[in-house]
Formats: structure tokens, sequence, C-alpha cells
């Protein structure tokens, strides 16, 4: 799938997703990786990430046999010539599949790792409104850091959200992702328009009752919601494209 309107400007963002059998190398993998980016042209910001299916962010929903990396490249020039690398030929030589998400940021709100990912410039305000004249899919992807003490009203919260997920329309894709099994977590979802994704977020009673409950619940030491335009859906997750 490739969009045909023109897309916003800023940074490309990809999101990839491999499928694997065994789970021991991939661990392995993950581990170089880290080293290898580092040396990355062109690279803004990179997170290792495992999966998850969405349902509870525990230990309960871990998917062991898929295995995702969120890069943030300065421009679609570092971010095609680094698609050939050695860091991405490893994982594609030994996955089953690979999906491969290319974006650009909308809005986005909040701090990863005491930053901004999707910051256009030092000075941009996080607070930026979507981009304007884009009509094609998006992608949400929302991440977060847990107060410990506030885990499991957290996790209260989250099945009567999932449920909600699973069956809104426009979703075309949703999975947990995370840099820990647990504490350090959050959702990736595509949908086919902006207004399904505003629909599901501003409409839903789970979703939207867990919304009003962050601030006075405190459950969230760090905290990042970003809306992105989604430009180019390559290969397939669980079989199936997106």
């Amino acid at each position: 799938m490739a969009a045909r309107m023109t897309a916003p400007s800023g940074p490309t963002v990809e999101l990839r997703v491999w499928g694997v059998d065994r789970v021991l190398p991939a661990l392995g993998r993950m581990s170089s990786s880290r080293r290898a980016f580092r040396r990355a042209p062109g690279l803004r910001f990179v997170k290792l990430l495992g999966t998850g299916t969405a349902r509870t962010f525990t230990l309960e929903s871990a998917d062991l046999k898929h295995w995702a990396a969120l890069t943030v490249w300065h421009d679609d020039e570092a971010a095609s010539a680094a698609r050939d690398s050695p860091i991405f030929d490893r994982w594609q030589d030994s996955s089953t599949e690979e999906l491969r998400v290319t974006m650009r940021p909308l809005r986005s709100k909040g701090r990863w790792s005491r930053v901004d990912p999707f910051e256009t410039a030092p000075s941009s305000d996080a607070h930026r409104a979507p981009g304007q004249g884009w009509t094609g899919p998006v992608a949400a992807l929302t991440r977060a850091r847990l107060r410990p003490t506030k885990m499991a009203s957290f996790w209260r919260a989250v099945p009567p959200v999932a449920a909600e997920l699973a069956g809104a329309q426009g979703n075309r894709l949703a999975l947990g992702v995370g840099e820990l099994p647990v504490g350090v977590q959050g959702t990736f979802s595509i949908w086919d328009s902006a207004q399904d994704l505003t629909d599901f977020a501003y409409h839903s009673p789970a979703h939207l009752s867990a919304v009003r409950r962050t601030a006075p619940s405190r459950w969230y030491a760090e905290e990042l919601f970003a809306r992105l335009a989604v430009t180019e859906v390559v290969g397939t997750y669980e079989g199936r494209s997106a």
C-alpha cells in the first residue's frame, strides 16, 4: 500500500516487525542490533522492542515470536539507504515474515526516554497540529513507563479497552510493543483514517474512561502519544497484510 496524497514534512519513521521461529537467536540479534544502530548514518532515534497481543500488557500477552524496531530517520534518503544495511539483512535472513510501516509524524505529545522522537526541529513544539490535507491511513503509537505502585490499577483498566480496540471500526492492526516485558510498554495501531482513530479514542466508553483516569490515577512516570501518517506498508504480520 502506498498513499497517493502528499505526505507531511518531518522525519521519516519506520516500524519493522519480524516473525521468528527461534527465540534465543532473536534475543541475540536484539543485543547486537543495538550496537550496530549506533553507527547508522542519519538515524535520530531507535528502540528495539518486544511485542505482545495488546490484551493485558503483562507477561501473559508477550509474543516471543515477533520482535520489532522503531527507527526515526532525518529524511527519506537516510531511511532508504538503511534498508539494505547489514542490520536489517540479518533480521530478514532469519525471519519468517517482516512488516515494514513507513510514516511521517502528524502530532506528538510527551516524551520517550526524555525526548520527543518526532520533533521536526529542535525548537519545534511537541504539541503540533495534525498535518494539513492528509486523508490516508494513520497510525497511533503510545508508550508509557508505569509507576511500580500503580501497575495493578493500570492492568485492571486494560482488558475493557483491549476488547473495544479489537472490534473498532477502521482498525487494521493492533499490537503491544515495549522495551521491557513489564512496566515499560505501549501500543501500535493502524487505522483506515484519522476519523476512525478519533472515534475510537473519544467515543469508546472504556478507552475514554481510561483517558480520564490517567491524570488522577498517576499511572505513568513518563508517557508519549503520537499520531502518524502512514505512507507505505510492506509485508505481513501473522501472515496477513495491514
